[in-house]
Order: C-alpha cells, then structure tokens, then sequence
C-alpha cells in the first residue's frame, strides 16, 4: 500500500483499551495499570489487537489523555513503539459536533481513516458519511466500554483497511 494511501487509525483510550463499566464481581481479563495515580482497567487483549492493527494502518492516539497515552501505554501494551497524539481545542469551534472532529480532520488531511471510540454520536455518523462521499473513505468502529476493542473490531477494520489497497 502507498504511503499516502496508508489510512490513519485514530484509536481513542477510556472504553476502548481502559475498560469501565463492566461488574466489579465479574470483570473481563485485564489488569489494573496505575496512570498519575489514577487505577484504569486495561483490556488483556488490546495490545494484541493493536500489533496486529499496526501492519495496515497508521496508529494515532485519539484520547482525552493526549500525550499521556504515549508515555504510559507502550510499555503497559507491550508495543514497539509509541504513536503520535492528538492535541484537543479546549473550546472546539464546530457547533453541536463531537469534540474530537476538528483535531482528526487537520491531522488525516484528505488521507482514509478509521476512527475507534465508545462516544461516536450522530454527529460522528454525519461527518463520516460527508468525507466518505467527498472520496476521503472513513470507518468508524464504535466500542463497548466494558469489553473495549475486540477480535471482531480488528476484522472488520483489516478487511476495511485491505478493501482501500484493492481501489
């Protein structure tokens, strides 16, 4: 695949990787990893998922934590690097839009992109739809916070990322 068509993964933290809202009696596999002091579950499977998503795509953190995500999760994922993050407007300028578009669009450019996140809403969903029909292809994969990102998730982004490579 050409550099240029390589698409961007956009991979968000809390819900994706940081698992919550599942029952403390029956929590899935994973750890607890202390962040500034702060106990975040992570998921026993995301940096297995994420390995795999690094051989067609060009990871990019996409969280709240901004740098953060790339100075305590390689290590706690077992990746073999760090991937560069976004940094977020605090006062976003895009009325009723979701907090994170402005911030993916000036990094993606017109380059295809797929977006991981547990808080897509029907902004999300519009913009998608918009950039996919101006020629610029973009998958948003929306998790469950208490299960994260899954086996089925990195399927469906592969098979997504090899379709681009088949135009």
């Amino acid at each position: 695949m050409e550099q240029q068509r390589v698409p961007v993964l956009f991979v968000d933290v809390d819900g994706v990787i940081s698992l919550f809202g599942f029952p403390a009696h029956s929590p899935p596999p994973g750890r607890f990893q202390l962040v500034e002091g702060i106990a975040h579950f992570l998921s026993a499977t995301a940096g297995e998922h994420l390995r795999r998503l690094e051989r067609c795509f060009e990871p990019v953190w996409c969280t709240g934590w901004e740098e953060k995500a790339g100075e305590y999760l390689p290590a706690a994922l077992k990746l073999a690097d760090s991937y560069p993050h976004l940094t977020f407007e605090r006062n976003p300028g895009r009325a009723n839009a979701h907090w994170k578009l402005d911030a993916i669009e000036r990094h993606a450019g017109a380059r295809p992109l797929a977006w991981i996140d547990d808080a897509h809403d029907r902004e999300c969903a519009d913009w998608a739809r918009e950039r996919g029909e101006r020629g610029m292809p973009t998958l948003l994969v929306s998790t469950v916070p208490a299960v994260g990102l899954t086996e089925r998730h990195v399927t469906a982004l592969t098979s997504w990322a090899a379709s681009l490579s088949a135009r």
